[in-house]
């Protein structure tokens, strides 16, 4: 599902040139609940954002679903990552003057997908996750579990094959943080592909493989035998 080969990744600050990612290779099957762990300035994040077709790498090469991703114009990388891609952010990042229905539905607004029917699919979902009681809420109103899973129905309303979630459980105390997880997990059991940075290791031990990334560099990862690496 996702394939990255000797993925460079630099950025500019100031004077200096920062190489952030130094020939990252990792494999991810379809289906799997994987973690991605490091020190802060590991680079998880930059990763997480060139898998999710948010930040452009140097040089290497990247694969999702079989679809090389080096050279793709801005429309197609737009096109695919709305198609293939949900995302679930530490913030949350929901819209603050929307409420609960309106910011699941968000996506597919910019799907073209009318009214009526994107509200219906934002329902099915709020449902899906226990919150139908809350789909006229104003994100304010909600709790940080409940932003959290509105932002999971978020991710999840387009169908995608991936679920992409950054600190998904970083800004939540201890119960709701499993509680985030069993909805991540029952999710992974539906058939989605998962990856999950995080650094709490409670976290981490609940996914099928943890990545570590170290000095841009993957220093611990168990790649499935039958995950074979992209030939360039």
């Amino acid at each position: 599902m996702i394939e990255l080969k000797a993925i460079h990744k630099s950025y500019s600050t100031g004077q200096q040139q920062v190489h952030v990612l130094k020939g990252v290779d990792m494999f991810v099957a379809e289906g799997e609940l994987v973690s991605i762990m490091g020190s802060s300035g590991s680079g998880k994040s930059t990763l997480l954002n060139i898998i999710g077709i948010l930040d452009h790498y140097d040089s290497g090469h990247y694969r999702l679903a079989g679809t090389p991703i080096n050279g793709l114009t801005e429309r197609k990388a737009a096109y695919l990552r709305n198609r293939m891609i949900g995302f679930i952010f530490q913030a949350f990042n929901l819209l603050p003057f929307k409420n609960a229905m309106e910011n699941v539905a968000l996506p597919l607004y910019y799907m073209k997908v009318g009214r009526k029917e994107r509200n219906r699919r934002a329902m099915e979902y709020l449902e899906m996750l226990n919150l139908t009681d809350r789909w006229n809420h104003m994100p304010n109103e909600l709790s940080g579990g409940q932003k959290q899973r509105v932002a999971i129905a978020r991710a999840l309303v387009t169908q995608p094959k991936v679920i992409l979630a950054d600190e998904p459980t970083g800004a939540l105390d201890s119960v709701t943080s499993q509680e985030i997880v069993e909805v991540l997990k029952n999710i992974h059991d539906l058939g989605n592909t998962i990856i999950v940075v995080t650094h709490e290791h409670e976290i981490a031990e609940q996914t099928q493989r943890q990545i570590i990334l170290h000095d841009g560099l993957i220093s611990s990862n168990e790649v499935d035998a039958d995950i074979l690496p992209i030939r360039a």
